[in-house]
């Protein structure tokens, strides 16, 4: 079987996977397609399966219009359906279906965050084409170089929201026009002449409910579109979706090389997501521009005063004191005080919102 097959095949298992079907289902399924019309015994040879569960599969598969028994034929033989035939038949029921299922639906956020095991190229594309067209406040990726144009679109059109990108494309070996070609797609990029990982991440730390954090981390032979090479694992649930973000800035980021990075924001600027405030005060300290920050508090308070301290591992060079660190101090009336983003432990307070104005 040549690569595309192959890559076709793993794609087709997975998803009629998805729709119920099992292994011995598929192999049936598939055989039949290809046989087209064949007797019981054919099909057990070319599936692998044996003939008395070929009746009770074909019998299922028949349930389901996907293919038509010839019962009066000796021997027996079975058809398989025109799949432009049996899925329009199978969409239409769908169809039918569906408002009465919207009437029976409950809209609440999930409670079974998902943990799946992703094998195949396309689908490891697809969910991540899809992370990225969703994301409403930052993704970072690390891919080989080889899968940027797949991606490229879905970059350039966050970039364009408003998203925080950070991007890490692995397999770079000419780093002398690699800022130009990435530079569309990102706020930052780095880049790595070793092709170890596949990852991305999107809004892990968003504190509403109603956005959708996702993150997949595997091999990065898991997009070289070659049958059973490499593997990964996509997750939900936010502090696994985290602890991948935090694998990504703490054991990757650093070792790239920085090949582009973006201009400040013109001041003064309002930030609902702190890690691009910090982001973004860094670029304005580095630029020579004293910064004036005021931060409303997850407690409601306003806390305002000169950013004396701004500790990140962003941006080159790094300036935070341990792992992660991604926080501002201010210099108020108080006194010195700090400000973190989600979850702040370490902080005096936690950021909801932070303007930026030069001082």
């Amino acid at each position: 079987m040549s690569q595309r097959g192959e890559e076709s095949d793993a794609m087709l298992r997975e998803e009629l996977g998805d729709f119920g079907f099992s292994d011995k289902e598929v192999d049936v399924y598939l055989a039949l397609l290809s046989l087209g019309e064949a007797t019981t015994s054919a099909i057990s040879e070319a599936a692998d399966v044996s003939q008395q569960a070929v009746y009770t599969i074909t019998d299922r598969l028949e349930d389901r219009g996907l293919v038509r028994v010839n019962d009066h034929a000796s021997p027996k033989t079975i058809r398989a359906v025109p799949p432009k035939e049996s899925m329009a038949a199978l969409s239409s029921r769908i169809d039918s279906i569906t408002p009465v299922l919207n009437t029976r639906f409950n809209d609440t956020k999930p409670q079974t965050p998902e943990l799946k095991m992703v094998k195949s190229h396309e689908t490891a594309l697809k969910r991540l084409q899809e992370a990225i067209a969703q994301a409403q406040r930052e993704v970072i990726v690390a891919i080989p170089e080889r899968v940027y144009p797949d991606i490229e679109h879905e970059l350039q059109a966050a970039r364009e929201r408003g998203v925080l990108i950070f991007l890490l494309v692995q397999g770079v070996d000419d780093l002398t026009k690699a800022g130009d070609r990435f530079s569309g797609a990102a706020d930052i990029v780095r880049c790595w002449s070793e092709n170890i990982l596949f990852m991305f991440a999107t809004d892990t730390q968003s504190t509403n409910p109603s956005v959708h954090q996702s993150a997949l981390v595997g091999d990065a032979l898991l997009l070289s579109g070659t049958h059973d090479v490499g593997d990964g694992v996509a997750v939900s649930e936010k502090h696994l979706a985290g602890s991948i973000h935090g694998m990504f800035f703490s054991a990757y980021w650093p070792a790239g090389t920085e090949v582009f990075i973006t201009d400040p924001d013109p001041l003064p600027k309002t930030y609902d997501w702190f890690r691009q405030a910090v982001f973004h005060a860094m670029l304005h300290e580095k630029a020579g521009t004293a910064i004036w920050a005021d931060i409303e508090t997850e407690d409601g308070e306003t806390v305002s005063g000169r950013v004396s301290n701004i500790s990140q591992a962003l941006v080159n060079p790094p300036t935070n004191e341990y792992t992660l660190q991604t926080s501002l101090t201010l210099e108020t009336d108080e006194g010195e005080v700090s400000v973190g983003g989600q979850n702040a432990i370490l902080e005096d307070y936690e950021a909801k919102s932070v303007t930026l104005r030069a001082d």
